[in-house]
């Protein structure tokens, strides 16, 4: 078993839309399908990747916007991971336009991203291979994808390279994101880059270091 992950930035947002891939068998989750579900698609199709699952780290449109259309596009559907606090939130937002395009909603919760469980890339799987922590604040039940053997974790909207999400928004909580920042991200590894939903990729050393708005 060899991991990799390849990034699509896509959508009006320039969103950063990941694959995580198992090489030797082809199976592959896709992580916040954005806007362009269409494009995401075709590129799994085109590097002959299976899809196997859906992962959601938060319930912002521009996260979930492709999670109903790539899901549906196979049968029986793609399993839809997310925390159900997020999934709550994002169920209770009214539908609109967003960006000028209809977002569709996630059409269920399949897998529930609780705090400290292991994923595995295909539904159901018994390895232990990605590790689920909150980082809600940014986002009721916002999560990171923390991916040992590739000294990598996804983790959304929560922090960027010398930034963190923001907390202006409804449902956000700016003291719970910097507690989460703290003891969840800080936590691992130095070397550990983190992925972003937006921008480009950081280390937890360089944040612990340089970030300006978590300090102790």
């Amino acid at each position: 078993m060899s991991l990799s992950i390849h990034l699509a930035v896509l959508g009006p947002l320039s969103n950063n839309v990941y694959f995580l891939v198992d090489e030797d068998s082809g199976d592959c989750v896709l992580i916040d399908p954005s806007f362009e579900a269409g494009t995401q698609l075709r590129f799994a199709e085109e590097k002959g990747w299976q899809l196997r699952q859906i992962w959601l780290t938060h319930g912002h449109y521009d996260h979930i916007a492709g999670a109903k259309t790539v899901s549906e596009a196979f049968s029986p559907p793609l399993p839809i991971a997310m925390h159900p606090d997020s999934f709550a939130w994002a169920a209770a937002q009214p539908e609109k336009m967003k960006m000028g395009r209809r977002v569709d909603p996630v059409p269920r919760l399949d897998i529930q991203l609780l705090h400290g469980i292991w994923l595995d890339v295909l539904p159901g799987g018994s390895r232990k291979l990605v590790e689920v922590r909150d980082v809600s604040g940014h986002n009721p039940g916002s999560v990171l994808f923390y991916i040992p053997d590739l000294k990598m974790a996804v983790v959304g909207d929560a922090i960027f390279r010398g930034s963190i999400g923001r907390t202006d928004l409804e449902g956000s909580d700016h003291e719970l994101l910097l507690k989460n920042i703290r003891e969840q991200i800080y936590t691992l590894p130095d070397e550990t880059m983190l992925l972003p939903g937006h921008g480009p990729a950081t280390t937890v050393e360089f944040e612990k270091a340089n970030n300006p708005f978590v300090r102790g």
